[in-house]
């Protein structure tokens, strides 16, 4: 009589051990297949998103509340509750700029008659229907730059930059007047001297710098390398000419450079987390933790900064929004900003004491030098941003 022998079950696609779960033991393939319809893609997306909120429910009331909760929980194991650290600081990281830069985005640049007349614009050539028109307005813009070259008090650093400009205005007119068929203008005598006069060597050689073609030959850098600088220098020049020219060319490059700045910024504090945790692991040597922590806490602490900035920034149109309507609501809002300002250094604090346990005389001493220290790396680190941006 043949003997019944039990089935072996549902075997890994993968590695062909026998399935005791939603995943292999020996592999570690879900037992779920990719392969499905797309009503049971949108289901999976749902559940991960309703399980996201839920960790989000967990995640940023105690990380806002309670400083140093949210650390010593990781510490200890409990983790699946909550938002991964390194996720919840970079989702907030750019929440919070996204704001900072819509807020910014809608203030004016350089006053409120940037942009008064058309003629001032080089944007107005292209309007100008008929050779006259295209020649009027070169006159008009030629002058006021020779009135500005010739200011008693212009500073010797900005002639150059009026040169340029004048340039500039002569060769969009000079493209409108090829469309219509009409002569181009020749070059002024007075051009590459302010109204006639013979320019210093000082400002020929700012001239120079401005006029000439960028070239890097750095030997010892890659070529890739050195056409990126090149480019970069280059895009500095043509924003610092346009700063100095003025009107709506300077409001243009400003924010094409803050533009550069804000795509940058992540970049920029994404290296600065682990240069602060390398910080808290030098302050914190004989406390015998992993930089692993350090991190985690580095993590942590800024995600709650992002998400403070990230609230002031909402709070801040929600202000201008209601104050014209209720000025008491809008002073209660800013009564709330004041506290949410208050708060951060104060959390910050408390959260250094906590995770550390360390006495208040130490916890002060180490949090006012890890403070300083980091402040001037984050100043030299935006600063480089900031060049950054400048050749944006």
């Amino acid at each position: 009589m043949n003997e019944l022998k039990p089935s072996l079950g549902l075997m890994c696609a993968n590695c062909g051990a026998e399935l005791k779960g939603e995943f292999c033991h020996e592999c570690g393939q879900s037992i779920k297949s990719v392969i499905k319809p797309v009503s049971h893609m949108l289901e999976d997306a749902g559940d991960l998103f309703f399980h996201l909120d839920e960790r989000i429910v967990h995640t940023l009331p105690p990380l806002y509340t309670k400083p140093g909760f949210l650390t010593l929980e990781y510490f200890a194991g409990r983790r699946v509750r909550y938002i991964a650290p390194f996720r919840l600081m970079f989702v907030f990281c750019l929440l919070a700029f996204f704001f900072v830069h819509l807020a910014i985005s809608d203030t004016r640049i350089g006053g409120p008659d940037t942009g008064a007349a058309a003629s001032d614009d080089i944007a107005a050539f292209r309007q100008a229907a008929t050779p006259e028109r295209v020649r009027e307005l070169y006159r008009e813009q030629n002058r006021d730059l020779i009135e500005a070259m010739e200011a008693p008090g212009l500073p010797a650093a900005a002639r150059p930059g009026l040169e340029v400009a004048r340039d500039l205005v002569r060769e969009a007119a000079n493209r409108r007047l090829v469309e219509l068929k009409a002569e181009p203008i020749a070059a002024d005598s007075t051009e590459g001297s302010a109204a006639g006069k013979n320019p210093s060597g000082k400002e020929r050689r700012h001239n120079n710098w401005f006029s000439q073609p960028t070239v890097v030959d750095i030997a010892w850098l890659p070529d890739a390398v050195t056409r990126r600088l090149a480019v970069g220098i280059a895009h500095l020049k043509a924003n610092i000419v346009q700063i100095q020219a003025g009107g709506p060319q300077k409001e243009e490059a400003v924010r094409r450079m803050i533009e550069g700045f804000f795509s940058v910024i992540p970049q920029t504090l994404l290296v600065m987390i682990p240069v602060f945790a390398l910080i808290l692991k030098l302050f914190y040597a004989f406390r015998r933790r992993l930089y692993m922590e350090h991190i985690i806490v580095a993590l942590h602490s800024h995600a709650f900064l992002f998400i403070s900035l990230l609230g002031l920034m909402i709070l801040g149109f929600a202000k201008e929004a209601i104050r014209p309507h209720a000025a008491f609501a809008g002073s209660v809002i800013s009564l709330v900003q004041a506290a949410m300002w208050v708060w951060m250094p104060i959390y910050l604090l408390l959260m250094q004491k906590r995770v550390y346990r360390q006495g208040w005389p130490m916890t002060l001493l180490k949090y006012w030098l890890i403070g300083s220290v980091y402040f001037w790396l984050v100043l030299f680190a935006l600063s480089v941003a900031g060049l950054i941006a400048a050749a944006h």
